[in-house]
């Protein structure tokens, strides 16, 4: 499974092997997404000395899979946000979210990199869903958003109610991403692939340790989606969820295809925006998300999202599909800020919600003005947040969730010996063997057996039969089926067990 995104555009960076060990840096950016790219190129300009280190390729985890939808109308958030806190805070949220948009317009604009404008689409087919549209109006308006209720949208369906906002942007994320890395080089900044950050010290200059040594800086931004380092239980704080997305060739388009960014209110959610492509224009379908590792076949979700387009798309021939993975927090607003137990010198950017395009710029503004010494009203009023009833309530749901499988998928890998027989192709099984739970999957002919058990704070994995990998219930690691990891907070691969 690869993105258009990731099959259509490469961005060209160094190997691991251009890592010098005990090289120094002013900033180290762990991730190569658009946080720490942005932010990277954000410090470069104000002339400082740094390196972004990537543990696999530039985009390869949320940016280039993202559906790449700029907006301010965010299908349900506002509202969300305005039920855990206060109008400050929601207005504090949107103007952070609005200065992100902008400032990536102009960018783009700047750097000649195409964009669209679209009208952005939240939309209801049931009574429960529409109620939804009127609170989120609502909190609209609190923030002073001119979001507009409609009756009617050019979905091929009928809508119980739509909100939408006009001069949105859409586009093709890897290409933002390759001119923020041109930048960064022209700028005498460093990028390199293949470099995992596994590891770091307390006091300035900090000791970076990654997986081709160390190297010094005087602070580090975790722009990994999950931070990589465990200080503070940011793992605890936000919820790991999975969504798919395809894109199609649909006869007679662009004509018969919706030309706004559209996201459903009801579940199972539904998102829909154009791909121009060379010189034609694909039709994107997503949704169905999940917690990651839980929820059931993923394979069965990606059939039932494509079962879906084609009722709705006579004759749309399927050209790619892909996976995404984001963090949700406990109250739907990103966490922004230093890390706790960092010195005041290593900082993090997780929790957008599936809307980080937005909020990563916006977080990669945030974070360059609080290491250069400036203040962002807006960020500081999210920073003071407080927590409610309802945020407890939500961190309860997802602890308990990790509480619930952990136990569980221990007591039944440990219960259940491994099956003797191969897998079939695309198949894993997990087990007991030698009393530790042991995975075993073939891929592409291939039989590979690994620990079942995650790096990162021991969860059993389970096989993922559409992406084929081993994921983790309890905080969203992921790895591949030779072990390998591909996101998540864990930092190290599965051990390969002989045999």
């Amino acid at each position: 499974m690869r993105s258009v995104w990731l099959d259509t555009h490469q961005v060209p960076s160094a190997p691991a092997g251009t890592l010098e060990p005990g090289a120094r840096y002013d900033t180290v950016v762990a991730g190569a997404g658009l946080t720490g790219l942005a932010t990277a190129v954000l410090l470069a300009r104000a002339g400082q000395r740094v390196a972004v280190l990537e543990a696999r390729t530039v985009g390869a985890v949320t940016t280039g899979n993202t559906t790449a939808k700029l907006s301010l109308l965010q299908g349900t958030t506002l509202s969300q946000i305005r039920r855990h806190q206060s109008d400050d805070v929601l207005r504090a949220y949107v103007e952070g979210n609005r200065e992100g948009r902008d400032w990536l317009v102009r960018y783009l604009t700047e750097r000649g990199v195409p964009l669209q404008h679209r009208t952005a689409w939240t939309y209801a087919t049931t009574t429960k869903g529409a109620a939804s549209l009127r609170r989120e109006l609502e909190a609209a308006q609190a923030a002073d958003l001119p979001v507009s209720w409609n009756d009617e949208t050019e979905l091929p369906f009928g809508v119980e109610g739509a909100l939408s906002l006009p001069e949105q942007v859409q586009f093709h994320p890897m290409e933002v991403l390759g001119s923020l890395a041109a930048e960064l080089r022209e700028r005498g900044g460093t990028l390199v692939e293949g470099v995992r950050v596994t590891g770091a010290g307390l006091r300035s200059p900090l000791t970076v340790r990654t997986s081709h040594g160390s190297v010094e800086a005087d602070r580090l931004v975790l722009a990994t989606g999950i931070p990589v380092l465990d200080r503070g239980g940011y793992f605890a704080k936000v919820a790991p969820n999975r969504s798919y997305a395809m894109t199609y060739r649909v006869p007679g388009a662009p004509a018969t295809i919706p030309q706004g960014m559209y996201l459903s209110a009801d579940g199972p959610g539904r998102t829909l925006r154009t791909v121009p492509v060379g010189d034609e224009e694909l039709l994107l379908v997503g949704g169905n998300d999940h917690v990651t590792g839980r929820g059931g076949s993923e394979q069965a979700r990606l059939d039932d999202l494509e079962q879906w387009t084609r009722r709705w798309f006579p004759g749309a021939e399927r050209t790619h599909a892909w996976a995404a993975q984001d963090y949700r927090s406990v109250n739907l607003v990103p966490f922004i800020g230093t890390l706790p137990r960092g010195g005041g010198n290593i900082y993090l950017a997780t929790g957008y919600n599936k809307w980080g395009m937005s909020n990563a710029v916006a977080a990669a503004l945030a974070l360059t003005a609080e290491i250069l010494g400036g203040s962002v009203p807006w960020a500081r009023t999210l920073g003071r947040r407080v927590t409610t009833p309802a945020d407890l309530l939500s961190a309860l749901k997802v602890n308990a969730g990790v509480g619930f499988n952990a136990p569980r998928d221990w007591l039944k890998a440990e219960l259940a010996e491994l099956p003797g027989r191969t897998p079939e192709e695309g198949e894993g099984l997990v087990g007991r063997e030698h009393g530790r739970p042991v995975a075993v999957s073939t891929v592409d002919g291939v039989t590979c057996k690994v620990s079942g058990v995650c790096t990162h704070l021991g969860g059993v994995l389970r096989w993922n039969d559409a992406e084929r990998s081993w994921d983790c219930p309890l905080h969203g690691s992921r790895f591949g089926a030779d072990g390998a990891l591909l996101e998540g907070p864990a930092v190290r691969d599965l051990r390969r067990v002989e045999g």
